[in-house]
């Protein structure tokens, strides 16, 4: 990485953290602390207000504007495939929001790296249109942001069928297939559903506050222990 290029991440990581050590800096960035210690002090000579000192962390005293961001080529290229795999695999509002990005992005890069987007070799390629997955996978979005509740028409693999009243949490992409994790009232307790299993959706305009146990911060800690 060039020093140049460096010295911008560092600003865009304190504008992004409250506190952050030299050595935190050091590890994501892949230098020496010495570095970082150079770096820090050059960046607070040219005005930057910076705080903190060696061993206790660094901060911004107040946000800052800072020139547009300019990507690397592997950037570019990241941000290809990540919109690539979203407009495959994650229904269809965030599919155009994904071209929404590109067309942003490649309007404002210099030409050569514009051609490196455009000249991308990787994807993300979906052989199944499935556009009920893509409705599905809308509303349960909307569900989330939200925090309303669902009523789903579920399909197990082995065929048993059920009606869920379900407060959705979380969506989980596995490679080829979406599930949402959620409080199923029914059950009184979290589950899984697979969206290609569910039959039928709807979003109540009912909306709820997250249980004591019942987050998605509960659940991710009730998967890591039996994981």
């Amino acid at each position: 990485m060039r020093r140049a290029d460096r010295l911008f991440q560092i600003v865009q990581i304190l504008r992004n953290k409250r506190l952050i050590t030299a050595r935190a800096l050091a590890e994501r960035l892949e230098v020496s602390e010495r570095t970082i210690y150079r770096d820090i002090r050059d960046l607070s000579l040219s005005g930057l207000p910076i705080e903190g000192e060696a061993g206790v962390g660094y901060a911004l005293r107040h946000a800052i504007d800072i020139p547009p961001i300019m990507f690397t080529a592997a950037e570019l290229e990241a941000l290809a495939i990540g919109a690539r795999m979203v407009k495959a695999w994650a229904g269809t509002e965030l599919g155009h929001s994904a071209q929404s990005v590109l067309d942003k992005v490649s309007a404002v890069v210099p030409a050569e790296l514009k051609t490196n987007l455009e000249r991308s070799k990787l994807f993300s390629l979906r052989f199944r249109e499935r556009e009920d997955i893509d409705v599905t996978l809308d509303i349960c979005r909307k569900a989330i942001d939200r925090k309303h509740f669902l009523q789903m028409a579920y399909c197990r693999a082995d065929g048993e069928k059920s009606v869920r009243r379900i407060r959705p949490l979380g969506l989980y992409f596995w490679g080829n297939v979406w599930s949402l994790a959620g409080w199923c009232e029914l059950r009184g307790d979290f589950r899984n559903f697979r969206l290609d299993r569910i039959q039928s959706l709807l979003l109540e305009a009912e909306s709820f506050e997250d249980g004591p146990g019942q987050s998605l911060q509960d659940f991710v800690k009730r998967m890591t222990e039996n994981s």
